[in-house]
């Protein structure tokens, strides 16, 4: 049964957001020298504000001014010192927490209750985290004098601006190193509002740069060669040109790219607790999650009985307004991703598969797909083997532990799974077969700062969160 609930909007008023922003480097607010850019809101097509582009001049700025920063003041701080910071930070985000929630939801699309109630908490948990580890890196497990590497360009992607700044940010600062960091370009305002927090917390000017602007002014920072270390969290394609770009010299890289997540399900596993489990797996965050569960593997003795629980539950979810804490789906971030989505979608169909999307109302104005599940599914499908990165489900199914165990690694990605089953040896015996970075049990898309992220093939290499994350920013040699 569906309930009908009233409206509870989560006030704009919150946040004040500025005709126009400009580049954040050496700790000043600077204009840029490229094609200044609109930033839009997703649920309405409503711009938000104009946003500096930064031209090559402009990153040169940066990273010298990041370069300055570590050779004169945070590269030879005491790491007890640079906690101190790390410490500041992270309770100012707790404090601007509903300001920060707010703004994330306008720029990305996301429900404010994914972004009040997951995204900030981890952001704050990262900055607490890494700020106690900044002060033991000796006891860190990667000898007893680690040392900085130097300046780090982090590129970002736009379906968890926020937190993503914090897993590359905060590891980077605790350290020893410099940062400058470009934002999606079109999510850039909570980089930008971190900018004004990294000045409350009184970091020393250059510590941290913000750089905002499209794929080029990304391809600029990249190959700067004043950069020590490349973090980039987006696509598989441009992670492979990434990987040329960094080839041959000496920086040192991390990529966290796109996946094709198995979510599988045992006969023996609690139907009800698996369907939470699934749709929090693929309609979380509309979709735009790397490790998504875009791809559900049911035992073939359950596949009815796990359809019907499942649409049953899909058709209960909310799609709308994103301000709104009774949403659970809110909208794609962009019209080019929206474009990606219907032509997969529409492959799909073309190519056999049966497409079921929850009847609910689509905004007349705004980015929206609905809740959609594929069966019949083929594993040649085009909805079987690439990343759609969006609420859309495949679903396929299996007899033997084996046959999913062949299935969920029949993939060029391998960044997440999940299993359900009562049995915690099938849980030992399919983990340890599965080639994925991160593998769930009875549960799916948890995080946490003291666990490691990362994938393999496709997928990307290199490890954040956690103890493991710190080496991506250590030199150990």
């Amino acid at each position: 049964m569906r309930f009908d609930y009233a409206p509870a909007p989560e006030s704009r008023d919150v946040v004040s957001i500025r005709p126009s922003y400009g580049l954040f480097i050496g700790g000043e607010v600077v204009d840029g020298k490229g094609p200044a850019f609109k930033t839009v809101n997703p649920a309405t097509e409503e711009p938000l504000a104009e946003v500096a582009c930064a031209a090559e001049d402009d990153v040169d700025r940066a990273v010298r001014a990041a370069r300055e920063a570590y050779d004169r003041v945070w590269g030879r701080m005491p790491g007890s010192e640079r906690a101190k910071y790390l410490f500041r930070i992270a309770r100012i985000i707790q404090e601007r927490s509903r300001e920060l929630a707010v703004l994330e939801t306008l720029d990305n699309g996301k429900p404010i209750r994914e972004s009040r109630d997951v995204d900030l908490p981890l952001v704050a948990a990262h900055f607490f985290y890494y700020a106690g580890w900044a002060d033991k890196l000796a006891y860190a497990g990667f000898g007893p004098s680690p040392r900085p590497l130097g300046v780090a360009a982090q590129v970002i992607p736009w379906n968890f601006p926020l937190l993503m700044l914090a897993w590359k940010v905060a590891p980077a600062l605790a350290c020893g190193n410099t940062v400058v960091l470009k934002p999606a370009e079109t999510t850039p305002l909570t980089a930008l509002l971190f900018a004004d927090i990294c000045r409350q917390a009184e970091l020393p000017p250059g510590v941290v740069n913000i750089i905002t602007g499209a794929g080029d002014t990304g391809a600029a920072l990249v190959a700067h060669p004043g950069v020590d270390k490349v973090a980039f969290t987006g696509s598989t394609e441009v992670g492979r040109l990434i990987a040329r770009q960094v080839a041959g010299t000496s920086k040192r890289l991390t990529l966290e790219l796109g996946g094709k997540a198995a979510n599988i399900v045992f006969d023996d596993a609690p139907i009800d607790q698996a369907v939470e489990g699934v749709v929090n797996g693929i309609f979380f965050n509309q979709g735009h999650v790397c490790c998504a569960g875009s791809r559900l593997l049911v035992q073939e003795s359950i596949e009815q009985e796990l359809l019907e629980a499942l649409k049953r539950r899909v058709g209960t979810l909310r799609l709308g307004d994103p301000l709104d804490k009774n949403t659970d789906v809110g909208a794609v971030n962009s019209a080019e991703q929206l474009a990606r989505i219907t032509e997969l979608a529409e492959a799909g169909e073309a190519e056999g598969a049966v497409r079921w999307s929850a009847a609910c109302p689509i905004p007349e104005k705004g980015y929206w797909f609905p809740p959609t599940i594929f069966t019949g599914v083929a594993q040649s499908h085009r909805v079987a083997r690439e990343e759609i990165f969006g609420p859309v489900l495949s679903v396929l199914t299996f007899r033997t532990p084996d046959e999913a165990v062949a299935k969920a690694n029949n993939t060029p990605y391998g960044l997440s799974a999940g299993i359900w089953t009562e049995k915690g040896s099938r849980i030992l015996w399919m983990a340890d077969r599965l080639r994925a970075g991160v593998v769930w049990a009875n549960t799916f898309n948890r995080f946490d700062p003291t666990s490691p992220f990362g994938g393999y093939k496709e997928s990307g290499y290199g490890r954040e969160g956690g103890r493991h994350g710190l080496e991506a920013y250590l030199d150990v040699s």
